[in-house]
């Protein structure tokens, strides 16, 4: 693989990891914003339209859709470093899915052990909360 491709996989990872924390953001947040906010944020992030197809529909300027998508995103992003709440969520997931693997391995095995560092786990997860 030559480095122009490998950066061109890199870039789509990158993008994906992108949009789904900006999926995450407006998951929890996107109520704050006001609709109008809401459908431009929606259009470019979700539905996939271009700046020009957004200003097309909302009857702005490209720039006006592109300064609106930034002031979205830097809105997000702000109330999650205020409140934390994607951070706490993807915690709790990441937990969650450590006390099913550990379930499965305790199925298989029926080591004690396994059920302590489940219950360990589990009461992480009541302190965060």
């Amino acid at each position: 693989m030559t480095p122009v491709s490998c950066y061109g996989n890199l870039s789509k990872v990158i993008d994906v990891e992108e949009k789904l924390e900006q999926a995450y953001l407006y998951d929890f947040y996107g109520e704050l914003l006001n609709e109008h906010q809401r459908r431009i944020y929606e259009d470019f992030v979700f539905n996939d339209l271009s700046l020009g197809e957004i200003a097309g529909e909302e009857g702005i300027s490209r720039q006006g859709v592109a300064d609106m998508i930034k002031r979205c995103s830097r809105k997000l992003s702000d109330y999650e470093k205020k409140l934390h709440l994607v951070e706490k969520f993807l915690s709790v997931k990441k937990d969650v899915e450590e006390i099913h693997r550990l379930t499965e391995a305790f199925h298989e095995s029926k080591d004690e052990r396994l059920m302590e560092q489940i219950a360990t786990i589990s009461n992480q997860i009541l302190e965060e909360l």
